[in-house]
């Protein structure tokens, strides 16, 4: 049985990308960035990239880290709580996972390129697509030229390439694409920004044929749910801190707001839900480390309570912050809006619920 506890490895990593994270991206700046040009922080990017974060998933022959999914989901609970505003979902771990399971010499190539930090990539995939879904079918490719829409692909603004799944003549396919034109789409979510991408005509470089294209995407969702829910950790994890210390100072009737009964139920309430979530979390990530038997039933079990989880403490965060919570100068939106988002990312927990009803054999 595998220990789902910290390991000190992974606390010390833990506690420096907080250090970073807390230097570079504390929450007034991360507000006040969200209303520039530039909403994408790629200074603490690049920071990221030197520092080997963004390689964590790739093996060394290729450039990275060798780590496993445990790593990257600890990375992942910080960047969730500091709402960090970097391309890592999209590139770390979207882009990389497909690109490593494509095992071909273009995908090993681009895969060294984005663990090193000289570009950075992004999955062409709606954001809301799930494990399970049928494979897209908006991009037709015709040769090395394709054409066609995806809408709403996470972090492709500030992409410099592009895995696109497309469809050819002999089947399923991906490809490398850094010629397509990406128009920046409306999104709830400030620090995390979607695009649509329209190819026409757009030249591209085979990563996968049929052969390996649907498994090597359908790895990539499933690997970017599983470690999805330990970015919802870290934004459920910083709404409890918060809150729990705002009602310690915050005074009403002579005393502090948090010594009455009500809100402490709340507050454990939301405690246990977290403790639960983390559970699932970590057991995702482990599944998808050791290459589990069981890693969608892991996945379904943490995307079905972190996404609900992380929505309810931002929701709480808001309320027991009173007046000051409803402001945009506090940055209790920013969790509440990555929640919401998130929650519909990579599959709806409703979704999560279907997929597992079937793996563990108990239909609807």
């Amino acid at each position: 049985m595998s220990d789902l506890l910290y390991s000190d490895i992974e606390e010390d990593l833990r506690a420096s990308v907080r250090n970073l994270l807390e230097a570079r991206a504390d929450a007034a700046s991360v507000l006040a960035r969200t209303e520039t040009a530039e909403p994408y922080d790629l200074k603490l990017w690049q920071t990221l990239a030197d520092l080997g974060l963004v390689g964590l998933l790739v093996p060394e022959e290729l450039g990275g880290q060798d780590a496993s999914a445990r790593e990257v989901a600890v990375v992942l609970e910080e960047l969730g709580r500091a709402v960090a505003p970097v391309p890592f979902l999209g590139s770390a771990v979207l882009a990389t996972s497909a690109l490593l399971a494509c095992g071909t010499e273009n995908s090993g190539q681009l895969v060294r390129r984005l663990a090193m930090g000289e570009a950075t990539g992004a999955l062409a995939i709606t954001l809301t697509r799930w494990p399970g879904a049928d494979f897209p079918a908006t991009v037709r490719a015709d040769g090395d030229v394709l054409s066609g829409q995806i809408s709403l692909v996470a972090d492709a603004p500030v992409a410099d390439v592009l895995i696109v799944p497309a469809v050819t003549a002999a089947g399923p396919a991906l490809y490398a694409v850094d010629g397509a034109t990406v128009t920046e789409a409306s999104a709830l979510d400030l620090t995390r920004r979607l695009a649509d991408v329209t190819l026409d005509g757009v030249p591209g470089r085979l990563l996968a044929g049929p052969d390996r294209a649907a498994a090597a995407l359908e790895r990539a969702v499933l690997t970017g749910a599983g470690l999805l829910a330990s970015e919802q950790l870290g934004v459920a994890q910083w709404c409890l801190d918060e809150t729990v210390a705002y009602v310690k100072q915050r005074y009403q009737f002579g005393r502090p707001v948090g010594s009455f009964q009500g809100l402490k139920h709340r507050l454990a309430d939301l405690y246990l839900e977290i403790a639960m979530a983390r559970a699932a979390a970590r057991n995702a990530a482990d599944a998808l480390a050791t290459g589990s038997d069981d890693v969608g039933i892991a996945v379904a079990v943490a995307q079905s309570s972190c996404a609900s989880v992380a929505v309810h403490a931002a929701e709480e965060a808001i309320q027991l912050h009173g007046g000051i919570g409803m402001t945009w100068e506090h940055p209790a939106h920013l969790y509440l809006k990555r929640a919401k988002a998130d929650e519909l990312a990579l599959g709806t927990p409703g979704r999560h619920r279907a997929a597992l009803a079937t793996l563990v054999n108990l239909p609807a």
